[in-house]
C-alpha cells in the first residue's frame, strides 16, 4: 500500500476546447499533490524488497570512487586538482554524474511504467518524469554523506565556495531534465531507448571528466578542443561541483563553463518543447 501526504482541498475541473494548452502550467501547480504522491511512491518502491535497502545509494558510488582512484590516480598517475586528495576529486564528480545518470534512467522509463494511469485520466504528463527525478535527488543526498565522511577522514576543510554548491545542484537538475524529457517522449514510441539509455550512460561516464580532471583535457588538446569537449553539459556541471567543493587552486575555465550552461539550457527548452508536442499522443501510443 502506497502512503503519502494527505490531499488538500479539491478544485473544479473545467472541460473546454483549448483549455489544456492555455492552462497547462497552472494545471501543473494544481496537480502538485499528484506529483508528491508519485514521487513518494517512487522513493518507497526504489529499495523495496532489497537486502541492503538505501545502503545501495552509498555502496555504488563508494566502490566506483575506489576503483577510479586506484586505476586513474595510482596506476595511471593522473594528477588531482590543487591540494585536494584524488579520492575527493573523483567523488566530487561522481555526485553530479550519479545524479544525472539516475535521473536519466528513471525518467526514461517513467511514462511506460505508468501506462495504466496515463490511459485512464487527464493530468499534465510532465508530472510523471519530473516526479521520477526526485528519486535521483534522494540518492544524491544519501551519497553526499560519503563526501562528508571523506572530508573528515582526509581532514579536508572546504572553503567558502561550498555555499555555492546548491546552484550547481540546480544546474545538474536542469542538465538532466532536458535530455530526460526528450528520451522519455521517444521511449513511448520507440522502446529501443530502454536498451540505448544504459549504453549512453556508460559511454557518457568515460567522455565526462569524472575519473580525471578536465584540466588534463585542456592542457593536452588546447582551448579549442576543450570548447568542443564542453558541448557535453556535464563538463560544466562537474567543473562547477569541483570548484565549489575542492576550493583552493581548483578553477573553472569560464568560456567552457558558459558553453556547457548554454547547451544545458537549450536542451531543457528543447526537451520541454518536444515533450509538450508529443504529449497528446501518449495515451494512444502507449
Amino acid at each position: 500500500m502506497v502512503t503519502g501526504p494527505e490531499p488538500e482541498a479539491e478544485f473544479d475541473l473545467w472541460l473546454e476546447a483549448g483549455r489544456t494548452e492555455k492552462h497547462y502550467w497552472l494545471d501543473l501547480w494544481r496537480y502538485r499533490e499528484l506529483f508528491i504522491i508519485l514521487a513518494w511512491r517512487d522513493v518507497t518502491v526504489r529499495y523495496k524488497q532489497t537486502v541492503a535497502g538505501a545502503a545501495w545509494a552509498l555502496l555504488q558510488p563508494f566502490f566506483s570512487m575506489v576503483i577510479m582512484t586506484i586505476i586513474f590516480g595510482k596506476v595511471a598517475g593522473l594528477p588531482s586538482q590543487g591540494t585536494a586528495p584524488y579520492a575527493i576529486m573523483v567523488f566530487a564528480a561522481l555526485l553530479p554524474w550519479q545524479f544525472f545518470s539516475n535521473a536519466l534512467s528513471s525518467s526514461s522509463q517513467s511514462l511506460v511504467g505508468n501506462a495504466g494511469l496515463i490511459s485512464k485520466v487527464y493530468f499534465p504528463r510532465l508530472i510523471i518524469p519530473a516526479s521520477s527525478v526526485v528519486v535521483a535527488c534522494v540518492d544524491f543526498l544519501i551519497s553526499f554523506l560519503i563526501m562528508i565522511a571523506m572530508m573528515i577522514w582526509y581532514q579536508f576543510v572546504p572553503s567558502w565556495r561550498i555555499v555555492c554548491l546548491p546552484a550547481f545542484v540546480l544546474l545538474a537538475f536542469l542538465a538532466a531534465l532536458g535530455p530526460g524529457l526528450i528520451v522519455t517522449a521517444l521511449n513511448v514510441k520507440f522502446r529501443d531507448f530502454r536498451i540505448v539509455i544504459p549504453f549512453i550512460v556508460q559511454f557518457g561516464l568515460y567522455v565526462s571528466p569524472v575519473a580525471y580532471s578536465s584540466a588534463v583535457i585542456r592542457e593536452k588538446f588546447g582551448d579549442v578542443a576543450f570548447l568542443l569537449y564542453s558541448l557535453n553539459p556535464m563538463v560544466g556541471v562537474i567543473d562547477g561541483f569541483r570548484w565549489a567543493i575542492l576550493g583552493g587552486e581548483s578553477s573553472v575555465y569560464l568560456p567552457g563553463f558558459l558553453l556547457s550552461l548554454g547547451v544545458a539550457l537549450v536542451a531543457l527548452v528543447g526537451g520541454i518543447w518536444y515533450f509538450r508536442k508529443t504529449e497528446r499522443t501518449f495515451a494512444d501510443v502507449i
